[in-house]
């Protein structure tokens, strides 16, 4: 089965994921449940041009900059117009950046004048531009704070449910869905800002009439695992199901995104469709290049088409990345909601998990390839994330070098983008509790500092002094992988697997080996890596048959040479038409051996 390439690329993507306000923090206080003064937050201005330079030096090519539009958090700016959120819809004393509260404006804790904190976040776009990268943020279209308020809206923006009917449970234009003739009730939760007395709390939180919650509860009294810090956005569907907006027509998944802005140039669509475009082109408008779409899957296809679209005619490289973990819906949101990316969650990261924790072979991430054949490009692959556990927590895989094979096969067993969260690249472990946010992923709710990364920072240097040695040797994979990646054109272009030819018929292929060939016209890469941790695998690899004849080699012997080290100088032996590569895999090594 042939997989799809990118045709619209020509090199790889390299996203670095950065929780902006834990990035530049150098306080090593981590008190659970701290204040910002006892905890400390990292600044736009701690993304200095030294620290830009060291993170496109790494390979990078994107910044995802996540928690950057105001969202619902627990300190005092009224001083310059900004009203306070009640502690009991907020998560964490910082707040998730996940319940925005003004989509015009940024977070005023990442200011060093929250006054002033647009042009700050716009001076951070501009060095970001300038060191070579470009800049995403967030848009999490699905649900917004409880209390959403903008100050500071263009003329002529209203706010979501301004004009809505609240009489009426469903309007096609109301931007809510409420809940007749009932109040909000807070879920049986544990105390707000662990238990600490606060004025705000003195005062109950008062919505009326409710309105559904951002998961999708319509009860008045969410439970406390559902997202009751938010309200769900209407985007024309009906209670019932049914929807108040046109479908597209067939055939549209093979059209470009000229002819679907073009569809949609004369269409009556929700008031919360104009709402979300506008934010879109707003920040688009600001040197913004690119989105990253929260919980994409649970606002309709249509949708995305509308507004992805409007967003290309303004930049066509616009970089559009979305969460969507159901498989079936993976086609419709690439092809008729004109995504350029979606996570790879519950096929690679997923499997790469379970290979990691010995609970899987590896064989299997070939089938996954395979199953994702007409999307393949398309599919983001990662390892951490703001909502993952790290790879060096117990949780996961335990150390920072046991991510090395699976950090190998996420870059390069497929041409889609490969993400790094921050801190992952020296180990990273999150131990931490932070206070709603408790350990084994980084906090996104708490003023907390990041030990690893910190290490690196050396107090705003940005030169690893702290690093021990296994963290900068960590950092150097990292840095090597990724460079590599950005100048392989084979990384970019076919895939085949050799795994079959070599498990049951290659002696010492142990079950922790996956191997598999990338090739283009100008490069022909084999790929072999070894997820053990104990166990040194010697074996004769077999290179099949289909793979000597798509490269069109004859008899006799080639030279491969190792791209991640330089140091593994070995060969290959074609005889017959099938090839031999004699090799050593030490406990987590990988090959990445080029023809020469």
């Amino acid at each position: 089965m042939k997989i799809e390439k990118d045709n619209n690329a020509n090199t790889k993507k390299v996203v670095y994921h950065v929780f902006t306000r834990l990035f530049g923090n150098t306080n090593t206080t981590n008190k659970s449940w701290g204040t910002i003064e006892e905890n400390g937050v990292g600044k736009f201005k701690d993304f200095t041009p030294k620290a830009l330079r060291e993170i496109k030096k790494l390979g990078v090519t994107h910044i995802w900059f996540t928690g950057v539009p105001h969202h619902a958090l627990i300190n005092d700016y009224t001083n310059i117009g900004i009203s306070n959120d009640h502690p009991s819809v907020v998560k964490g004393r910082a707040g998730s950046p996940y319940a925005v509260k003004d989509y015009y404006n940024v977070n005023p804790d990442l200011a060093t004048d929250p006054a002033n904190r647009l042009r700050e976040f716009e001076d951070l776009i501009a060095r970001t531009h300038k060191a070579g990268m470009k800049v995403i943020i967030d848009i999490v279209p699905n649900h917004v704070a409880r209390k959403y308020e903008g100050i500071t809206n263009p003329e002529g923006v209203k706010d979501f449910g301004i004009d809505d009917d609240t009489t009426v449970a469903y309007h096609k234009d109301n931007n809510f869905y409420y809940i007749k003739d009932s109040k909000f009730e807070l879920p049986d939760i544990e105390p707000p800002l662990g238990g600490e007395k606060n004025h705000l709390l003195d005062t109950p939180f008062i919505e009326s009439p409710a309105k559904w919650t951002g998961n999708g509860s319509r009860m008045a009294k969410p439970d406390k695992n559902d997202w009751y810090e938010t309200a769900k956005i209407n985007y024309g569907v009906r209670p019932d199901g049914q929807v108040d907006f046109p479908y597209l027509p067939w055939g549209y998944d093979t059209v470009s995104y000229e002819t679907h802005f073009e569809f949609w140039a004369d269409k009556d669509v929700p008031d919360s469709w104009h709402k979300f475009k506008d934010i879109a082109l707003y920040w688009t408008e600001k040197g913004v290049d690119g989105f990253r779409y929260d919980m994409a899957e649970l606002v309709p296809f249509e949708f995305w088409s509308y507004m992805n679209s409007a967003i290309k005619m303004q930049n066509p490289e616009a970089f559009l990345l979305a969460e969507v973990y159901n498989p079936d819906l993976y086609y419709n949101y690439i092809k008729m909601g004109k995504m350029d990316y979606l996570y790879d969650k519950v096929g690679t990261y997923d499997k790469l998990k379970d290979i990691i924790q010995g609970r899987s072979w590896p064989d299997e991430l070939t089938q996954i390839q395979y199953d994702l054949w007409n999307v393949s490009p398309h599919m983001l692959k990662f390892l951490d994330n703001h909502d993952e556990q790290r790879i060096a927590s117990p949780e996961f895989a335990g150390s920072g070098e046991k991510g090395k094979p699976m950090m190998v096969v996420s870059a390069t067993i497929s041409a889609a983008p490969v993400m790094i969260y921050f801190g992952q690249e020296v180990g990273e472990a999150a131990n931490e509790n932070g206070g709603f946010g408790t350990h084994s992923r980084t906090s996104i709710f708490d003023y907390v500092g990041v030990p690893s990364h910190q290490r690196w920072m050396n107090d705003g240097k940005f030169d690893g002094g702290q690093l021990t040695e296994t963290e900068t040797k960590l950092r150097d994979f990292y840095k090597r992988l990724l460079n590599f990646i950005l100048e392989s054109s084979a990384v970019m272009g076919d895939f085949q697997e050799i795994q079959f030819a070599n498990r049951y018929k290659t002696d010492g292929y142990d079950t922790g080996i996956y191997s598999y060939t990338r090739w283009s016209d100008s490069q022909k890469l084999i790929i072999v890596t070894n997820f053990s941790d104990e166990i040194t695998s010697s074996f004769n690899l077999k290179v099949p048959q289909l793979v000597i004849e798509k490269w069109n080699l004859q008899n006799g012997n080639y030279k491969l040479t190792d791209q991640l080290y330089k140091k593994a100088k070995l060969q290959l032996e074609v005889n017959n038409g099938e090839g031999t590569v004699t090799m050593q895999l030490a406990p987590l090594e990988s090959y990445i051996l080029e023809l020469q």
